[in-house]
């Protein structure tokens, strides 16, 4: 499953990334975003979701979503 079909407020644990792109790989990891860590949904959007990482909330596009598998 990845974040575009979790549920909103719920936290999960990210189990992987699945990005064919380096960079987007890259970027995640600088946010936080990597195996192991908790991440909930906070809002959902046509093309975007709000993320709590860390102690931090980020913007996400869809792409970026659909990358990070729970």
């Amino acid at each position: 499953m990845n974040l575009t079909q979790a549920t909103l407020g719920q936290e999960y644990i990210i189990r992987s990334i699945e990005a064919d792109d380096e960079e987007l790989s890259n970027f995640l990891f600088s946010l936080g975003c990597y195996s192991g860590e908790p991440i909930t949904v906070i809002s959902r959007q046509k093309r975007s979701c709000v993320v709590s990482i860390k102690d931090g909330r980020y913007n996400i596009d869809r792409q970026l979503a659909e990358a990070i598998l729970i």
